[in-house]
């Protein structure tokens, strides 16, 4: 096949199967007001006119992918991975759904192992690579059964939904329109049940069925059509982003941990800067770190503001630029202003030291805080040690300054010095200079750079007291 590019001839595809659909939906249809359906019959693109090939997918999801086959089961390649293809980019998973039970494909993999309470996945291993296998889901309404279960909250959020079916009402069940499309290993054809294809081409991330209450049935959806947005370079849906706001809270009934794991994706995935100001923009920001959302609110375009933002720019560019980023360091920033408040208020109550009350305060604001998210230890230590080192940076005096950067925090402790002065704390700037210089000299120059700071980089030594000879007694 010669003639048009790749890119130009997806284009072209893309655009013709937009205006298929628009036809199918029908020209009185609101875009406003339209959700995302399922179709019973879905668009299918053939091999030859999609350009897809099997080589941009990973080898192991290919084998994953026949070996249900041959085990005589339907398997597709699902979601993100074909979504992603289609707008040129390199997927990072490659997720499978089938029609076998989680049980059936362990009996198939001697690599396999199941997870998942909510709904069991089955995880094939290769090595450091993941293969998600999941069986299709079907309504919440069929008959329970052994592998049959569903279970909701009051507040309509799915707590159990091991509820198996067919690829159709899988569909269904899929969260976004981009996401329904599904890559078959039988003819290497394209199936699309939401009109997802559409979406692509419109830039909207648009869920299906009724936007409330998929956003009942799991909160998280909120904050995934935040990331897929920025990601995706999209904007959600009007209907689809109409419940956002009013419905945030309801992030305060995910467990901790899951919350976590997602705030890692909304912020490791070089959109943070973005996907922090559309959180803000939906309230949802509150649900997440809520003692800093109510003292950004209380000082709009202030200096926390502006120390937020400039970490999370921060953030991107290390992240772009294939650089190494800690979430101790993202929290430590997400929580020091909470942290400096906490301080500030055990002060003037309890009349404690400044040491002292940030000391109480490091462990107060992070109980606070895992009440919404549950940072992992080894990241709050890290958190804890970048803290601890702002209030020693100004002690430089002998051995203390060579000291201090042989703490393993150390440089993420002067990285967070300078975000600060960068933010605004000016009264900061000139000892962030004399680190920045510090560290550019060897060690003769650094002992220099000590001498010369005579005891304004220590305390004063201590007056000794003359010890006075005893009197002699009278005679």
């Amino acid at each position: 096949m010669t003639g048009q590019s790749t890119p130009s001839r997806r284009r072209i595809i893309i655009s013709k199967l937009f205006q298929f659909c628009r036809q199918i939906i029908g020209p009185n249809t609101s875009a406003e007001n339209a959700s995302a359906s399922v179709s019973s019959e879905p668009l299918v693109i053939t091999r030859g006119e999609h350009g897809i090939s099997r080589k941009q997918f990973s080898p192991n999801a290919i084998k994953v992918l026949y070996r249900l086959k041959d085990g005589g089961f339907d398997a597709y390649l699902v979601g993100g991975c074909i979504r992603d293809i289609l707008l040129g980019q390199q997927p990072k998973d490659f997720d499978v759904v089938t029609n076998a039970t989680p049980d059936q494909v362990k009996k198939l993999f001697r690599n396999c192992r199941l997870i998942g309470r909510r709904f069991r996945l089955a995880h094939i291993v290769f090595g450091r690579e993941i293969i998600e296998v999941a069986t299709m889901r079907g309504h919440h309404e069929a008959p329970e059964s052994k592998n049959q279960i569903s279970q909701s909250s009051t507040e309509g959020q799915l707590l159990r939904d091991n509820v198996f079916g067919s690829i159709e009402e899988d569909a269904e069940r899929r969260d976004f329109s981009i996401n329904a499309l599904y890559y078959s290993i039988n003819d290497f054809s394209i199936h699309d049940y939401a009109n997802g294809l559409a979406a692509i081409k419109a830039k909207q991330i648009e869920l299906i069925g009724d936007p409330e209450t998929r956003y009942r049935e799991d909160p998280v959806r909120m904050l995934r059509a935040v990331r897929f947005a920025t990601k995706l370079d999209m904007s959600i849906a009007p209907n689809s982003e109409k419940p956002i706001s009013e419905l945030a809270s309801l992030l305060d009934n995910i467990p901790p941990a899951r919350l976590f794991e997602e705030v890692l994706k909304l912020f490791l995935n070089g959109k943070a800067e973005a996907n922090f100001l559309m959180l803000r923009q939906y309230g949802l920001f509150r649900a997440l770190f809520p003692a800093l959302d109510k003292i950004l609110e209380a000082n709009p375009n202030g200096l926390e503001q502006a120390f937020v933002q400039q970490m999370f720019q921060n953030t991107d560019k290390r992240i772009n630029a294939d650089k190494k980023v800690t979430p101790a360091f993202i929290f430590a920033a997400l929580l020091w202003f909470p942290l400096l408040a906490i301080t500030k208020k055990l002060q003037a109550e309890e009349q404690l030291s400044e040491y002292d009350a940030f000391a109480q305060a490091m462990n107060k604001v992070l109980s606070e805080s895992a009440q919404h998210i549950a940072v992992p230890k080894r990241f709050t230590l890290g958190a804890r040690d970048i803290w601890h080192i702002q209030h020693r940076l100004d002690k430089r005096a002998g051995q203390r300054a060579y000291r201090l950067t042989q703490q393993p925090r150390f440089k993420a402790a002067y990285d967070f010095l300078l975000l600060r002065v960068d933010a605004g704390e000016t009264e900061h700037k000139e000892l962030a200079q004399w680190w920045t210089q510090y560290l550019s000299q060897d060690i003769n120059g650094q002992k220099d750079m000590v001498k010369n700071l005579g005891h304004q980089g220590g305390p004063k030594p201590r007056k000794r007291s003359r010890r006075r000879a005893p009197r002699k007694p009278a005679e």
